[in-house]
């Protein structure tokens, strides 16, 4: 039998992991996702000669990785709003029955938010392999190489300023997939008609609220996933896999 102190222990360490297996289920996946349909929707534009291929394909690859996650942020959102105590609370898929159950499947139920999703991570990858990538053929242009550090800084920079770029998109989604106000049951659901109710009624920086714990993921985080993505893709050309 567990002792009080440590059931307690357990119990409030727990509840700050509420939430965590749908994006376990989509972490992996999701950054799959990105760099692979970023390197084909880019040759894809290049080919086709349109301006700024770049850009073009890091919203496309944001639009497709947006539309993927967005009911697991759903069901996300869903659980770390659960107020009961541990025994209490809805598993994962308990969360997805009640959600789909009571408002179905679409932009009211398990889609709820998807726009919101969709800009949010069309407007950070747009950014973040824009400014990698016109920041590392800049450096070439004049003669240098990009060393391992060069490269985590460039991805350290990009994480950082697509990530405070997107952030009021990201404020959006949370309102809309979060509970209404009971006076105003649809207060929050369009996505750009609920940044501009953010910054009529609270502030500007209501709209960047959450900011610094996100810049601390996702900074670091940008600089890795670049640096071990190009660094596995060099080892499978070595090895013609």
């Amino acid at each position: 039998m567990i002792p009080p102190d440590t059931h307690r222990f357990l119990t409030v360490a727990l509840s700050y992991y509420k939430g965590i297996v749908p994006p376990l289920i989509t972490e992996a996946p999701k950054r799959a996702t990105k760099f692979l349909t970023f390197e084909q929707f880019h040759l894809t534009f290049k080919q086709a000669d349109l301006p700024q291929p770049l850009l073009l394909g890091g919203a496309a690859s944001g639009i497709v990785e947006g539309t993927m996650i967005a009911p697991f942020e759903r069901v996300k959102v869903y659980l770390q709003l659960q107020r009961h105590k541990m025994a209490q609370r809805p598993g994962t898929l308990s969360a997805v029955r009640t959600i789909v159950h009571q408002h179905g499947i679409g932009r009211s139920g398990l889609c709820k938010g998807l726009p919101a999703t969709v800009w949010r991570d069309g407007i950070w990858n747009t950014l973040y392999f824009g400014i990698y990538h016109h920041g590392r053929q800049y450096i070439e242009s004049h003669g240098y190489s990009v060393s391992l550090t060069g490269k985590f800084m460039l991805g350290l920079a990009a994480g950082l300023l697509a990530t405070s770029s997107n952030m009021p998109f990201d404020v959006a989604k949370s309102r809309i997939q979060g509970p209404q106000p009971l006076q105003q049951p649809n207060k929050y659901q369009y996505t750009l008609r609920t940044i501009a109710v953010i910054f009529r009624e609270e502030g500007f920086f209501a709209l960047y609220k959450g900011l610094t714990p996100k810049l601390i993921k996702l900074g670091p985080g940008g600089a890795i996933m670049f640096v071990v993505y190009e660094q596995v893709s060099l080892w499978l050309t070595k090895f013609n896999l």
